[in-house]
């Protein structure tokens, strides 16, 4: 589990949105790759994020964590904001094998 919380002066708030800004999912997306490196060690190249939901927004200052079950070469996370999911979602890495 790795807790994290977004400064209101982060720079990608004030064009997401002007006066009640949200902290952009990329943002949070970030957040679960450095929870999963945290985790596993250094992720390889060519992920891919085939399912993401974004449930309910967060706020700068809110603090979060990230959850992760699995591993390498697929992790499943949640983003939680207390007891309240605010992500759901896969990383997956490219094995080399196609379908």
């Amino acid at each position: 589990m790795s807790a994290f919380t977004i400064p209101a002066d982060h720079p990608s708030l004030p064009g997401h949105f002007p006066g009640r800004p949200l902290v952009p999912g990329v943002v949070v997306l970030d957040r679960v790759m450095e929870a999963i490196e945290a985790r596993d060690g250094a992720l390889p190249a060519g992920l891919r994020l085939p399912q993401v939901k974004f449930l309910q927004p967060l706020l700068p200052g809110e603090v979060a964590r990230v959850e992760l079950d699995g591993g390498a070469p697929r992790w499943r996370f949640r983003v939680l904001r207390g007891d309240d999911v605010l992500a759901t979602g896969e990383v997956v890495a490219d094995t080399g094998a196609t379908a």
